[in-house]
């Protein structure tokens, strides 16, 4: 019997002598603290081992459970005493419930009718060997209980091992930059169609748990479930379409226009979907779930996500797999030959989806390397796992012990699949050096091949100057160029990182989770570069978008460049020109970004301080008029590899009549260092080569750094782009002093004194760093 009254609910306070913990809210409060705390020091522990976050989550509530800090009696009974775990699991149900909800918003099932054979050949095949190895392990189990059928039984252990968590796998395969990978297309619709027999095998496996056998109960429980799914289908999504359409000012095209009314209207959906779905007899998650598909796409999925997701999967959700680890006593796994069966089921059911899945991979021509992958990815377990064993131990099909055993092995299979699929399957390792030789501009220029430039934008402003560059770098019908035009957003959310590939017929690419603003500056940067690409001859552009962390996005960088085989990376400078002269900087991660790509970058490298090279045009003898792309250029040589590579853009762009190239060789006075004989072959080869009266040559003797500061000073206001290789770690008398106050080291001394608010110079910079 349990008695209630208003005051058992919130403390008087301890100044009269109350202890809070008898109370149920303050109670609530501090368990929700611990449990909250206690994941997110998990997350950050497991983050470099790139371990999915719902591993951090069972975790904690394994801590906090009977198996480690749950021995304490008095631990138990002070923190999470039996009376409280009623509010708990009412609330960790409610977060379940909107979370399902949201991985319906975001599930487009769409994909399973492009995918076509492969997808549902692999998802069936990777469920059918799994579900029969959990059958036979039932038998073991299931001989110390006779509290349910076997039947059931083996149901619910088969599911529980076949299936594959949808949301985890998106989370791991965003962490290891798959996504937009071949086979991580394949392992996202193969686990969403797995996901969807999930569900049906669970809502078959609820209706005989509580019916005891396949009675006349059971068979309505399904036929009613089946019923829920068609009018969700055929009623409820053409109403919600109807009411955002005829309800807001822009037919719902933007996110702004859905109003409190329309966000109450579908939670109230959720909470009833989920009132039916439990009333006939399947769990209330199964009812969120298909009224988040039948969402339409669009602003009110953004909304929707926008105003949930932060709260749902921040607070509420932890709850859910905390409450899991409540649950899951390692104690009860006792005796050695009950340790020795969980590693033979663990090793034969992961082993059963790659054997599966790998059958099928081979079928359809698909290298080894790729199907084991492939199989470990399908065996990502999470949400529905624990979905699927919470409903079990509800309804008394899995006792303690079960329930145990089949929670280490979601954790322990789930955690070991990003180190494996590292190892065996990496895409920036898998081509072949040979490949892709010409890696600096200068090989490219030396075997008058096509040259391929990937350049990166973070907004349209940075557009118009790299344009103009890409434009004076002389495309030809021996040499063209092919532009890679990667538009860098950095992902915020519960998002998963990808980079897009833009159609030139269809560049509304961005789902439903993106938001307008920045599908906007996509489509800017798009259509500048199509038309630029219409404009110039032998100039051919393929636009992209890398939605990633910024802390991450380098690594987007190299592998577009490397699958793309480019030669030359151009990324703009941290900071932006003001109305005075002056730079300011526009986001510290921009920086983050640039010396991560100069690490990392797979070619050349060239950072570009925008001055606004489009608008610095040379002026005709005519009146002052402004040539049209006349450019002026001053390349400042100093000696190394990288103003090597520097030269070489440059005596490119001296063979179009519109660009006039001057090179300055700087060279140290009487006693100064001699020159390299590499430096002194390669600007020989280079003047020799340059037979037209666009391209002049001067060499300046200079003794220390402020002749050298002196001497670019006068070069200033005669050049509208200064290219200089960053000749990182380069020693030199002509450069002492100048080192010593450098503010941005990545650009190398002279790029750094180029591009100082306090040099006052009003030409852009190129900076290049040779691979």
């Amino acid at each position: 019997v349990i008695c209630y009254a208003p005051t058992m609910i919130a403390t008087n306070g301890i100044w009269v002598g109350e202890n809070p913990l008898d109370y149920s809210l303050p109670l609530f409060i501090l368990q929700l603290i611990l449990v909250v705390l206690t994941t997110r020091f998990f997350v950050f522990l497991f983050k470099p081992l790139k371990q999915p976050r719902v591993i951090s989550e069972i975790l904690g509530g394994i801590i906090l459970g009977p198996s480690v800090l749950g021995r304490s009696k008095k631990f138990a009974d002070t923190i999470f005493p039996l009376r409280s775990l009623m509010i708990l699991e009412t609330m960790a149900n409610v977060g379940l419930l909107y979370f399902l909800f949201l991985v319906g918003v975001e599930m487009d099932i769409g994909v399973i009718r492009r995918t076509g054979k492969r997808a549902f050949t692999i998802a069936l095949s990777g469920m059918i060997l799994p579900f029969v190895i959990g059958s036979s392990f039932a038998f073991l189990i299931h001989s110390d209980s006779e509290i349910v059928p076997l039947g059931t039984f083996i149901l619910f252990l088969g599911v529980a091992l076949s299936v594959t968590a949808f949301p985890v796998l998106a989370r791991i395969l965003a962490e290891l930059k798959l996504l937009n990978t071949e086979i991580g297309r394949i392992a996202m619709s193969s686990a969403l169609i797995n996901d969807m027999c999930a569900w049906i095998l669970l809502a078959v496996a609820i209706a005989l748990a509580e019916n005891e056998s396949m009675s006349l109960a059971s068979v309505w429980v399904i036929l009613s479930s089946a019923a829920f799914v068609v009018l969700c289908i055929y009623v409820i999504k053409p109403l919600i379409a109807w009411m955002v359409t005829t309800t807001t000012h822009d037919g719902g095209e933007s996110s702004s226009s859905i109003t409190d009314l329309h966000i109450c209207i579908i939670l109230t959906g959720v909470m009833i979907s989920g009132f039916i779905t439990d009333a006939i007899g399947t769990h209330s998650v199964f009812g969120a779930f298909i009224f988040g598909l039948i969402i339409p796409d669009g602003s009110l999925g953004v909304a929707l996500i926008e105003k949930l997701e932060d709260f749902v999967s921040g607070i509420l959700l932890p709850l859910f797999f905390a409450i899991s680890g409540l649950k899951t006593d390692i104690s009860a796994i006792g005796g050695v030959w009950t340790w020795l069966a969980l590693v033979l089921l663990m090793i034969l059911s992961c082993a059963g989806k790659i054997v599966g899945t790998l059958l099928i991979s081979t079928y359809y021509k698909m290298l080894l390397p790729e199907g084991l992958a492939l199989g470990l990815l399908m065996n990502t377990k999470g949400l529905v796992e624990m979905i699927v064993l919470n409903v079990g131990r509800d309804q008394r099909v899995l006792d303690d012990k079960a329930f145990a055993i089949m929670v280490v092995v979601a954790v322990v299979m789930t955690s070991v699949i990003s180190p494996v699929v590292m190892t065996i399957y990496n895409p920036a390792k898998k081509k072949s050096l040979s490949t892709y030789k010409r890696r600096t501009i200068l090989q490219a220029e030396t075997e008058e091949e096509e040259l391929r430039v990937l350049v990166c934008i973070h907004h349209p402003r940075n557009v118009p100057t790299i344009i103009s560059l890409l434009e004076a770098s002389n495309p030809t019908n021996r040499s063209p160029i092919s532009v890679y035009a990667l538009h860098m957003v950095e992902l915020t959310g519960r998002d998963s990182a990808v980079i897009i590939v833009h159609s030139r017929h269809h560049n509304a690419a961005f789902n439903n989770r993106n938001r307008m603003q920045v599908q906007a500056q996509s489509d800017t940067i798009i259509s500048a570069f199509e038309s630029f690409a219409n404009r110039v001859p032998f100039v051919s552009v393929q636009p992209l978008t890398a939605v990633s962390p910024y802390s991450t996005v380098h690594e987007d960088v190299s592998n577009v460049a490397e699958e793309q085989r480019a030669a030359f990376v151009i990324i703009p400078f941290h900071k932006q020109q003001t109305v005075d002269g002056g730079m300011e900087e526009l986001n510290p991660a921009y920086r983050l970004i640039n010396r991560n790509v100069l690490d990392t970058a797979p070619c050349s490298v060239g950072i570009l301080v925008d001055r606004g090279l489009n608008l610095n045009l040379s002026l005709s003898r005519s009146g002052g008029i402004p040539a049209r792309n006349s450019y002026r250029v001053m390349v400042l040589f100093f000696g190394g590899a990288d103003d090597r590579e520097a030269l070489s853009y440059a005596w490119r762009m001296s063979e179009s009549e519109n660009t006039r190239v001057t090179v300055a060789r700087f060279l140290a006075g009487q006693g100064g260092q001699i020159s390299s004989q590499a430096d002194d072959e390669y600007i020989d080869f280079y003047m020799s080569k340059s037979h037209n009266n666009n391209t002049s040559y001067c060499e300046k003797f200079l003794n220390h750094g402020e002749e050298t500061v002196a001497a670019i000073r006068e070069m200033v206001a005669l050049t509208d782009l200064f290219i200089v290789g960053r000749g990182y770690g380069m020693e030199s008398p002509l450069l002492a002093g100048i080192t010593d106050w450098s503010e941005c080291p990545e650009l190398g001394p002279i790029g750094d004194l180029l591009a100082s608010s306090d040099f006052a110079a009003t030409s852009s910079v190129l900076v290049v760093q040779q691979y």
